[in-house]
């Protein structure tokens, strides 16, 4: 029978780093033979609950937020270490990101009265549609293939990470797989010449809808879609347009809603967007079945189960 370790929660980092750097020692010998390994860690940090340990408690000077980024930074870099302790980090792929913006459980008006602004010069945070709840950080590692210190101004989004590992595995998808993945590996190169998707369709919390291509970036709600002011009932109240669009070129910040300016770009966006919709799918194919019935702009009325 296996045994089921129960750890009180501001142990399971420490956790995690341990179970990772004993997986890549004990995988090594296999991989340095030809059979390489696959090994996802999502690390509870810097998520809810906010649990430092103790030696990093007081670290950042930022308050416990603060502490647990500087423990994530130094699992990883454990990780890291153990690679190259394995010999294994030349021909090894590390994929560093976050799956959202920052909560506002981490204090953030505290932060920000500290001089430290988590999404930057982005607006919002975590759930809300504005960049701020979507921007994360995307890092990767592969010395034989990546060069060292390159970026890329690839559009790209999570999903792109399943067609990205089949053209490295050489392993084709099939037609009702990864409808909205794109392979990246050719960012990841530096071989792209050319924008390597379409668009992102962005969700908020609330289930507010968004289309971001090129500089451009349209959203389907009057507020913020999610929980940062204003929410989308005081933005109605206050008469603001139930379309928003934003240059992200001139106007990171997404301060200046242009959809009045730019009424054909609003018109193309929404009809692409629609045109996923139908499809079931973004990139090229035969249509699929969406699994629940798509209402773009939130036209019906929520109702109760």
């Amino acid at each position: 029978d296996r045994v089921i370790e129960s750890l009180p929660p501001i142990q399971m980092l420490p956790r995690l780093e341990r179970q990772a750097v004993n997986y890549v020692a004990e995988h090594a010998a296999a991989a340095k033979a030809g059979k390489p390994f696959f090994l996802y860690i999502p690390l509870t940090s810097p998520h809810t609950p906010i649990l430092p340990t103790p030696e990093w408690q007081g670290k950042s000077g930022l308050g416990a937020y603060g502490d647990f980024v500087m423990q994530t930074d130094a699992v990883v870099g454990k990780i890291l270490a153990a690679l190259d302790e394995h010999g294994l980090a030349a021909n090894t792929l590390v994929i560093f990101t976050a799956d959202n913006g920052c909560s506002p459980q981490a204090g953030t008006p505290a932060l920000e009265k500290q001089g430290h602004f988590a999404s930057a010069e982005f607006r919002g945070y975590k759930a809300d549609i504005w960049e701020g709840g979507h921007r994360v950080p995307f890092l990767a590692r592969w010395p034989d293939k990546i060069k060292s210190a390159s970026t890329s101004a690839q559009l790209i989004c999570h999903v792109d990470l399943l067609a990205t590992c089949a053209e490295i595995l050489g392993t084709p998808l099939p037609a009702n797989a990864g409808e909205d993945s794109v392979s990246i590996f050719p960012a990841l190169l530096g071989t792209d010449r050319a924008p390597l998707r379409e668009a992102v369709v962005h969700h908020s919390i609330h289930g507010m809808f968004s289309l971001r291509q090129g500089p451009w970036k349209l959203e389907l709600c009057p507020g913020s879609g999610g929980w940062a002011a204003p929410l989308d009932p005081a933005a109605r109240k206050a008469g603001l347009s139930e379309i928003q669009l934003y240059n992200l070129a001139a106007d990171p910040a997404e301060s200046k809603n242009v959809h009045v300016e730019n009424p054909a770009v609003v018109t193309r966006l929404t009809a692409l967007l629609q045109r996923y919709v139908a499809d079931g799918r973004s990139t090229p194919g035969p249509r699929q079945p969406n699994d629940v019935p798509i209402d773009l702009l939130k036209t019906k009325a929520p109702t109760n189960p």
